[in-house]
């Protein structure tokens, strides 16, 4: 996932919100059920804000 994300931090929920529906929206395109994606994880927004604080080099705040 992580190169996927932008360079930039954000901890703005609007950029995080968009990314989440690219995501789902990329995964709809390769024949990924969005139910199968909420099986594996209980809230892709929450996956994707946890790894822009985390991403490798920097510390969360």
């Amino acid at each position: 996932m992580a190169e996927h994300l932008p360079n930039a931090m954000t901890d703005d929920p609007v950029a995080v919100s968009d990314l989440a529906d690219q995501l789902m929206g990329a995964a709809d395109r390769e024949g990924i059920p969005a139910a199968e994606i909420n099986k594996e994880v209980e809230s892709v927004y929450e996956v994707i804000f946890e790894a822009l604080a985390n991403r490798e080099g920097s510390l969360a705040g």
